[in-house]
């Protein structure tokens, strides 16, 4: 079932609004007039993703700028290994791992954006 979450005014292309629809809370993207829906929390260290940046459809989270397809969910990159004094020095350590994102069907429909919590991607 498809519930409002927004009004297609109020994200500009390549904008992100948070949104809580039932108790999950979410991002809507608009890439190039077409709009998605993916978690709101990064898959490495829960940051709130809306704070980050979007170009094109990926999607870079703004504490460790970890990466994610907004089309799929998919986890592009993980967060990047940090300054030479981080203990955290090789991108294949453990506790750089990071999830890609829950996703959920969008449309559009007279001037809103509709996103389907039924459906997962």
């Amino acid at each position: 079932m498809f519930i409002k979450a927004a009004d297609e005014k109020d994200i500009a292309p390549g904008g992100m609004k948070a949104a809580a629809l039932n108790g999950r809370e979410i991002v809507l993207c608009n890439y190039g007039g077409t709009f998605y829906a993916v978690e709101r929390a990064c898959g490495h260290a829960k940051a709130r993703l809306e704070r980050g940046a979007l170009t094109g459809w990926i999607l870079t989270c703004p504490l460790h700028y970890a990466q994610f397809d907004i089309r799929s969910g998919e986890a592009l990159s993980g967060p990047a290994p940090a300054a030479p004094m981080s203990k955290h020095k090789d991108p294949a350590d453990p506790a750089l791992k990071t999830a890609g994102l829950r996703t959920w069907p969008v449309k559009n429909e007279g001037g809103s954006v509709f996103v389907d919590l039924s459906g997962h991607f």
